[in-house]
Order: structure tokens, then sequence, then C-alpha cells
């Protein structure tokens, strides 16, 4: 039966990770997987706790609140049967019509009291949901640069937002409805066995078998709503990749590859939806099945009894209500349960991110470096981004205050690792770097790139207008210091033809200026920073020969009296380096001046007389 109903849902295996490949397979139907590593709930509902705890006071009161309304709920049952023995004994004792007084003033008050602790339970939820928020927002931020490197930025996204309304919605309605639940169940079985221990006995009959059915389908929704979550999770980052691509998809004519590689996963998330709301959809018709049978055992045995004087038809009335009133709290806890298995899989996978481990810490004597005058050393220092692969070999040089390094060298040979290991987003397997004769591990990270601006080759644009973007090289700088770093960068003259002109507000990383404005407006962000050490990383990859030509004569106003490292593959720029590094398969083959380089006849004289690329 499970393969003829999964059989529409099938779809080709795409390339999985070796992690995918241990979770769930949503094609093979419940029942038939291999046994799965449990979830810890535990610590998730501890971890939760904590947030909740620091609204202990209203907490409090909510849970004052709940005891209430469950109070009365108990209550109104009782005062229904009290009514009917009184009704139907005639005259005499306490008029029956009192009792359904005091059952009106129970149910307003319990509506009243359930508005209350929705009100506060939602307040809540918000405020916990809203520090979770906080919380996972900046550890992000403390987060190496290796962590994104290896994480889709629409998966990250998918813990920000859809996980974080799972446990919010959960929260609001769900949490309390369970706490409600289990103590009208405690209640009711309370008042049960008081009235009639016999019908309790009874009515206990169809427990083990919601326990059976619970249990059943639970183990097996528990690992369907984990993997519907990992799935949307994939599936926002796929989006998040190909919204980004669209320029590049379209050009090479792939919509149709995307359109169905975008399909196979829709129809992951299609079959663990659909298994794990089908599962979980049996709960509520299990218990009303077993709610019927109790029904009827309750009528039929509490008929006899009333039959026989033992008790009363008021009282079969009431234990008709509380029989109820016991499998409905059941009914509730099943109908959220599913809910409570989102919450707790969405909850879990933003603790993941939450315990990732933070960018090392400054080492303990680390201090922050006041001034810098640009001199850098590399001292046999080597690197690799996984154990076994290095990326860098022995690398050794120096640069003096004021140069310029150029560094070239075909894909792959190491050129922005070298970079990536002076400003320290990645730490180096041996070796030293010093800035000024300090090993840069003994400087704060944040002091470190203080003092450094980048222009890199995918230039980065935030959503806002040109001037707040060039000021974000340096936030307190005035209008006249953002023209004039615009200036210097050769982009005011295209600023000024724009509709708004410095006020233009730019979406979407810039959507609506060229690249070549874009690394425009990077150039004089970077002025405007005004560093001791500047790194271009292909700065003028996008812009056109005329262009470039302009902003030449910027560059080097720029660069004059800062150390610079250039990344650079036209020889223009290359050409009037003070050194060049020429790498290759991550070692530094050869060190010189262009003319030095090309008297050695090496590997750079034959990248320059097209020999090779240099790229």
């Amino acid at each position: 039966m499970w393969d003829a109903l999964s059989e529409p849902f099938r779809y080709r295996k795409p390339r999985e990770t070796a992690e995918q490949e241990k979770s769930v397979r949503v094609e093979n139907p419940p029942g038939k997987r291999g046994k799965q590593k449990a979830k810890d709930w535990k610590t998730t509902l501890k971890r939760i706790w904590h947030y909740l705890s620091h609204r202990k006071s209203k907490l409090s009161m909510v849970l004052l609140m709940v005891l209430l309304s469950s109070g009365l709920t108990l209550l109104g049952p009782y005062l229904i049967g009290r009514a009917i023995d009184h009704y139907l004994e005639g005259p005499g004792g306490t008029p029956w019509i009192l009792f359904l007084a005091g059952l009106a003033v129970v149910y307003v008050l319990n509506s009243l009291v359930s508005w209350l602790q929705n009100v506060w339970m939602i307040a809540i939820a918000q405020e916990t949901v809203y520090r979770m928020r906080l919380d996972l927002f900046g550890h992000l931020h403390k987060l190496p640069i290796p962590f994104f490197a290896k994480r889709q930025r629409g998966e990250l996204m998918s813990r920000m937002t859809n996980d974080m309304d799972n446990v919010s919605s959960t929260l609001n309605s769900s949490a309390i409805q369970v706490f409600s639940s289990v103590l009208i169940l405690v209640g009711t079985i309370v008042v049960m066995l008081i009235l009639s221990p016999l019908l309790t006995l009874l009515t206990f009959l169809v427990v083990p078998l919601m326990a059976v059915g619970m249990r059943w389908i639970t183990r097996r929704t528990g690992v369907l709503f984990k993997e519907r979550q990992r799935n949307l999770g994939d599936l926002n980052g796929y989006i998040e990749e190909t919204l980004s691509g669209q320029r590049i998809i379209k050009s090479f004519s792939q919509e149709e590859r995307v359109i169905g590689e975008f399909g196979e996963r829709n129809a992951r998330i299609k079959l663990s939806g659909f298994w794990a709301q089908a599962i979980s959809g049996f709960i509520p018709k299990v218990m009303n099945g077993l709610n019927n049978l109790s029904f009827a055992i309750i009528a039929g045995v509490g008929g006899i009894l009333a039959i026989r004087g033992a008790i009363t038809v008021g009282v079969i009335v009431v234990f008709v209500e509380y029989a109820r009133q016991f499998t409905r709290p059941l009914n509730d806890l099943a109908n959220q349960w599913n809910t409570l298995l989102s919450a707790l899989a969405g909850a879990e996978r933003v603790f993941e991110i939450l315990d990732e481990e933070e960018e090392a810490k400054d080492e303990g004597e680390a201090k922050p470096i006041a001034a810098v005058q640009g001199a850098v050393t590399f001292s046999h220092v080597s690197f690799s981004y996984n154990a076994g692969e290095t990326t860098l070999k022995d690398i050794s040089f120096e640069a003096r205050p004021g140069e310029t390094v150029a560094i070239i060298g075909p894909t792959g040979a190491g050129k922005t690792s070298l970079i990536q290991l002076l400003s320290r987003f990645y730490e180096t397997d041996a070796g030293v770097i010093t800035v000024d004769g300090h090993d840069i591990k003994s400087i704060r990270r944040e002091s470190l790139r203080s003092h450094m601006a980048f222009v890199l080759q995918d230039s980065f644009l935030f959503d806002g207008t040109i001037r707040d973007n060039i000021r974000y090289g340096k936030l307190d700088a005035s209008d006249e210091e953002v023209v004039a770093a615009a200036k210097l960068a050769n982009a005011h003259s295209f600023i000024a033809r724009l509709a708004g002109g410095y006020d233009k507000k730019l979406h979407g990383d810039g959507s609506g200026i060229s690249q070549g404005q874009k690394q425009l407006l990077a150039i004089a962000r970077a002025i405007l920073a005004d560093p001791a050490i500047l790194v271009l990383d292909e700065a003028t990859s996008s812009i056109d020969t005329v262009t470039e030509i302009k902003i030449q004569e910027g560059l080097q106003r720029l660069m004059e009296g800062r150390t610079s490292f250039v990344i650079a593959h036209r020889l223009n720029t290359i050409r009037r380096a003070d050194q060049i590094l020429v790498l290759k398969d991550g070692e530094l083959l050869e060190r010189g001046s262009h003319r030095e380089l090309l008297d050695k006849k090496g590997l750079y004289s034959d990248l320059y007389q097209g020999l090779g690329v240099l790229q």
C-alpha cells in the first residue's frame, strides 16, 4: 500500500552530501526504514525553557490562569448534572435554575480567563522568539568565514525565518493548550474516580489502545517532520542561489535544467510532508473512534446502574461529559503533536547554529594596535582549507611600508588564500605573519582589520543610498568627504548623472547600476576608509579599459604611502608594482620586479610573453 501511495511522488535521486546520505530517505515508506538516531528533545525543551524563564512573573500568571480555566472547565459538567438531578427530584432543595445561573457565570469567567492567558502567552512567546532571533543573528556574526563558505545562505535564512516561525506559532497557542490539556486530564480522572470508580475503570479500557496508537504514529512522524524541515532549508537555499544567479542561468540557457532540479527538491518536500501529515492525520481519527467506543460503554453500563439505583441520571450525564473531557485533552494533545514536533525540529535546527563554534577568540595577550606603518612579513607560512590538501606551502616574503605587491598566478595558485591569511579570515597552519613586526595573532582582529581596506572582485553593496554605501568605509565621514572619495575613485561623474545622485536608493545588491559602477563605489568606499594596508582583488576586472585608465591615477594616489596587495591579471597594473609574487600550486616560485622577473626567463616571463594565462 505504501509503495502504491508513494509512487506518484517519486523523483530521481540528486547528488547528495555524506550527511544527507545518512538521513531518512523519504521515498521509502514508513515502517521500512533502518533505525534512526533519536533526537534530543529533552535538551531542546530545556533550552527553550531557558528563554521562557526570562519572563517568569508573567509566565506564572499564565499558569495561574490555566489552572483557573481548567478548574472552571471541570466545574461546568458537574453543575449540569446537579441541575438535572434537582429538576428530576421535583420541588424542594436548591432550585435547579440556580445551578444553571451558576453554569452561566462559570462559562463567562472561563472565557475571560482564557482570553487573558492567551494574550499574556502571546506576549511571552513574542519576547522569547525575539530573544532567540537576537541571539541567532548575533551569533551568525561571530562565526568564522569558513562556516559561511560551507553553508547556503538560503538554508541559513530558513533557520532564521521558517524555523523561528514554527517556534513562535507553537508557543503562542500549542504550549498552553498542551499544559491545559494535561491539567484537565488529571482533574477529570480524579473527579471520575470520586463519582464512579466502576465507570472510570471502564473508561480506562481504551487508554492502552490510545497509547499503542500514539506510540506507533509518533515514532514515525518525528523523523518525517525533521526531514521536512531539512528539505525546506535545502529548497530555500536552492531558490536563493538560482535567484542570485539568474544572469548566468539565462546566459547559458539553463532554465529547463534549473526548473528540473527545483522540481526534484520540491518533490522531496511534497513527499516528506505527505507522509508526515498523512500519518499524523491518523491521530484524531483514532482518538474519535476510541472516544465513541468509550461513550457507548459508559452509556450502556451507566444506564444499567441507574436502573438499579446505584447512580442517578445526573451522574450519568456528568460522567458522559467527563468521559468526553477525558478524551478531549487526548485529542488536543494528538492534534497539537505534529505542531510540537515541527516546532521542536525547528528549534533544534536553530540551536544547531547557536552551537556552532564561534571564530577563535584572540589570544589572551592580543592587543589593539593604534597605528600601522604597513610593513608586512610572511615567514614560512603554510595553510590548507582541508586536512591533507595543502593550499600554500612555505611562503616567505617581505613588503616594506608603502610598497605595492602584485600577486599573480594561475587559478588555484593560492592568491586569494594569501590575502585571507593576512586579514585573519583564516589562520595559518604553520609559520608567522607580522605587521610592523607584530605577529598578527597578537593583534585583535577588529583592530587589525580596521587598518585594512578591501576592494574585491565581487563588489557587494548594501540596501541603501549610494552615499550610505560609500560611507560604510567610515561611518562618521561628512558628505564632503564622501564626495571627495567618489571623485578620487572617478565615480562622481556617473553618480551625478543618476536620478537622486548620492541619495539614489540601491536595491538587491546594487541593481540599476553596472558591475563596473559597483566596483567604482567599492573603490570609493576603500578610499574613504584611509587604510594603512590596501587589498585590491581584481578591483578593475569589471571595468572597461577606458574607465580603467581614468581611475589609474586615483588608485595610484590611493596606494601612495600605503602597503598595497594587488591581485591582478592586467599587465599595466602589474608592471607598476614594486615587487611581484608569482604563485603556482601554492608555492612562491618567483619574486622580484617586473624587469627582474623578465630577465629570469621563468614562469612570469612565459606568462608575460603569452605562453600562459594570467588568471
